[in-house]
């Protein structure tokens, strides 16, 4: 049985030999991806896109919760509708994709296939917002989109990646401002109760902001290797597209305004998120709250009589309870079964055998930290919700100790690169605010602004890199 583990998990790449290698490994064996024959276009198997589903379900009832409708717009963009805002298309512009023939005959026009959606939902609000009546409208996408990046890696960086991206409009600048926060602490939330990811939340800087957007937040989390990743961000954009677009209507006081917008969005590179954050030699270690299958149960010498019946029963009385469970009574052997469910990281194992039964109880064993117990079935379905928030909150604040263990603060430039040379992780320093200053941190530190924290520290009165007043506390890491 060792033997079989010992096999399994040998087709992983230790992360601590090569973290990018291993990242691949157990995205390619625990079967969440595939790759096609378009590079940069990935597969997503039933149980990666498993992981996903139960993203959008939990994320999509938050939404609508507060009154977000979901919605579905074309996939194409005429070129002219993308020009009308200048500092977006030319953000976007060199990941287009376009459409230059339909058919056999060649378009009059270029069409880009989306990379983002903005100038499709301001087309659509110039149609239907004519009154202060109409506001606000609270929009939502599920789609693909496509940015033809340079490079690609499973989850995190796609040519076609999946995703939600919110368009709200609103008659004041306060009220989008709210949407704007709301929606970011929406996101914070999820990570933290749902995938047990912590994050830093603050504020992009301007060089780092979305391409159109006045402000720019974002969550911020920590990986196993101590870098960066983006979590979701959320955009105000105050009344520049809806001028752009000429896109009005008539105030209580009969006069005509431009409504202000915001625009908020996640994506699959979530999963990425979750499998370095997570994730062990072994294999994925799924947060239980998103786990295609939160319990496998594994019979134990299953040829004898009754143990598959016993089995099923308590397969049912979980399922019943709510719980996404599986029973393998395959004829691969337990050894097998036991390291093929810890490579796929379901975060509980049930094991049942005639002894057991004898007794009444089962032997469960929790994926984050291996730990055994030995159980009554009376009340299993209690026994097994208290273990998988357990493992939650086990996961959480492992991946806290990393990100708390791993920020640290700097008071000069040359600190931040013999820090982050030596243990990586996010510095944190004083900054004048000064572009320069931002791009000297990359260049000679080889790290860029993550976020100015919502959480501000004063750590001294002068900027890191020139030594003038500070205005803010930064963080700085290398991100993915």
């Amino acid at each position: 049985m060792a033997q079989e583990k010992s096999k399994q998990v040998s087709q992983i790449t230790d992360m601590e030999v090569d973290f990018a290698q291993w990242y691949t490994d157990v995205c390619r064996k625990a079967e969440l991806i595939d790759y096609s024959s378009i590079k940069g276009m990935f597969i997503y198997r039933p149980y990666g896109y498993a992981i996903w589903e139960n993203i959008q379900r939990i994320l999509d009832d938050e939404f609508k919760k507060l009154g977000h409708e979901n919605v579905y717009l074309p996939t194409l963009i005429p070129e002219s509708l993308l020009q009308k805002e200048k500092d977006h298309v030319e953000g976007f512009a060199p990941e287009c994709a376009w459409v230059t023939y339909g058919g056999s005959e060649k378009l009059e026009e270029r069409y880009a296939i989306h990379p983002t959606s903005e100038t499709l939902f301001c087309e659509h609000y110039k149609n239907i917002i004519h009154s202060h009546r109409d506001l606000p409208k609270l929009y939502n996408q599920w789609c693909s989109v496509i940015r033809w990046e340079k490079t690609s890696r499973p989850f995190l960086r796609h040519r076609e990646f999946l995703w939600q991206e919110g368009h709200t409009m609103h008659a004041t600048e306060e009220e989008a401002r709210a949407e704007t926060q709301q929606m970011l602490n929406v996101y914070a939330d999820f990570f933290e109760n749902v995938l047990a990811m912590p994050v830093v939340k603050g504020r992009k800087t301007d060089k780092e902001k979305f391409n159109g957007a006045e402000e720019t937040y974002t969550v911020e989390c920590m990986m196993h290797d101590k870098k960066a990743l983006q979590g979701g961000t959320s955009h105000y954009f105050g009344d520049g597209f809806a001028k752009a677009f000429d896109i009005t209507f008539a105030g209580k006081d009969n006069q005509p305004h431009y409504p202000f917008q915001t625009s908020w969005g996640v994506s699959t590179r979530m999963i990425g998120g979750i499998i370095m954050t997570h994730g062990d030699n072994s294999g994925l270690v799924l947060p239980p709250r998103i786990a295609p299958i939160q319990v496998i149960i594994i019979p134990v010498a299953q040829h004898k009589e009754g143990v598959i019946e016993a089995n099923q029963a308590v397969t049912d009385r979980l399922r019943t309870a709510g719980f996404r469970v599986k029973m393998d009574a395959s004829d691969n052997t337990p050894g097998w079964k036991f390291a093929e469910y810890e490579m796929k990281g379901v975060p509980l194992r049930l094991e049942l055998g005639p002894k057991d039964i004898e007794k009444n109880q089962c032997v469960l064993v929790r994926r984050d930290n291996g730990e055994k117990s030995f159980v009554s079935l009376d009340g299993i379905e209690d026994t097994v919700a208290r273990m998988l928030d357990s493992i939650h909150e086990g996961l959480y604040q492992k991946a806290k100790r990393n990100l708390e263990n791993n920020t640290y603060a700097c008071a000069t430039l040359e600190e931040v690169k013999e820090k982050m040379a030596a243990r990586g992780g996010f510095a944190k320093t004083m900054w004048c605010g000064d572009e320069a200053c931002e791009v000297r941190m990359k260049e000679e530190a080889g790290v860029t602004s993550r976020c100015i924290p919502f959480e501000q520290e004063h750590l001294g009165d002068t900027c890191a890199c020139c030594g003038k007043p500070a205005k803010h506390m930064v963080v700085w890491g290398v991100a993915y």
